[in-house]
C-alpha cells in the first residue's frame, strides 16, 4: 500500500507520527529516506514522544544507534555513515527484535533490512513544507490506509 501525503507544518507532522505511533506493535519498522533537514529526526522526535519516550531524541548520526527506554523501548539509528558497510556494526538485534526501530538513511543497509515495514521517504516542498511517500509492506499496508490525507 502506498500513499502520498503533504506535511504543511510541524504541528502537522507532530499529527502524523502520533498516527503511526497508534499501530506499533513488537519488533515495528519504519525506514526513513531523505534529504538533509527533510525531518527524518523531527519525525523521529515526535513518534517517540507519541509512544511513551520521554528522554530527549536527537540524531544519532556519529553514534549510530541511540536506545530510549520508556514505555516502550525504542532504537533509533541512523546509518548514513555505513554506506556499503552492511551490518559489520551488528545491528540485526535491534532490527530484528522487539523493540521499536526507526532507521534513518535505511538504503544505506537495505540488504539487512526486512521485507515487512514502513517506509517513509521525506521530500522538501519549502521551508515547511514536506511531501511524504508513505509505503507499507506487508502487515504495514493496514497502517497506510489508516493515514489520513
Amino acid at each position: 500500500m502506498y500513499k502520498e501525503i503533504i506535511i504543511e507544518n510541524l504541528e502537522e507532522m507532530k499529527i502524523f507520527a502520533e498516527e503511526i505511533g497508534k499501530s506499533i506493535f513488537p519488533g515495528f519498522l519504519v525506514c526513513l529516506e531523505g534529504d538533509l533537514g527533510a525531518g527524518k529526526t523531527t519525525f523521529t522526535k515526535y513518534f517517540g514522544a507519541s509512544i511513551g519516550i520521554t528522554d530527549n531524541i536527537n540524531s544519532p548520526t556519529f553514534t549510530i544507534l541511540k536506545i530510549y527506554e520508556g514505555k516502550n523501548v525504542l532504537y533509533h539509528m541512523d546509518v548514513y555513515r555505513l554506506m556499503g558497510i552492511g551490518m559489520d556494526y551488528e545491528l540485526e538485534e535491534y532490527i530484528y527484535g522487539d523493540g521499536i526501530c526507526v532507521i534513518e538513511w535505511y538504503k544505506n543497509i537495505i540488504e539487512s533490512i526486512p521485507r515487512e515495514k514502513l517506509v517513509i521517504e521525506m521530500e522538501i516542498i519549502d521551508i515547511n513544507r514536506r511531501l511524504l511517500k508513505i509505503e507499507g509492506i506487508g502487515k504495514y499496508e493496514e497502517i497506510v490506509k489508516k493515514i489520513s490525507n
